[in-house]
């Protein structure tokens, strides 16, 4: 089954040096979707460590099974548009209406 609309949960303001979480879910695909994230139209990269992002100045980590954006302490860079997708291979990747963080 392709994957429906996802819903998309970004909060429209944060405080820096905050932890904030943005989620994105879809449950009608099956098998169950991927979910990517996107700021201002670019993938985010995946980053499950914290060696190699701290150093590339990445402040997040995205989960692409639960579709969790996970950010431990936003900083103004963070401010931008934030959208998902989620695929599972069937038909086309559903993406969800774009959403503005203002850090």
């Amino acid at each position: 089954v392709a994957p429906a609309t996802p819903v998309c949960e970004v909060p429209s303001s944060a405080m820096t040096g905050t932890v904030v979480e943005l989620s994105c879910k879809e449950t009608e695909g099956s098998p169950p979707s991927e979910f990517q994230w996107y700021k201002n139209g670019i993938a985010l990269l995946e980053r499950t460590g914290t060696g190699s992002a701290r150093a590339a100045g990445i402040t997040y980590t995205m989960n692409k099974r639960s579709g969790t954006l996970l950010f431990n302490t936003v900083t103004k860079n963070d401010t931008g548009e934030y959208f998902c997708e989620a695929s599972n291979g069937i038909g086309l990747p559903q993406r969800c209406s774009v959403k503005r963080m203002q850090v």
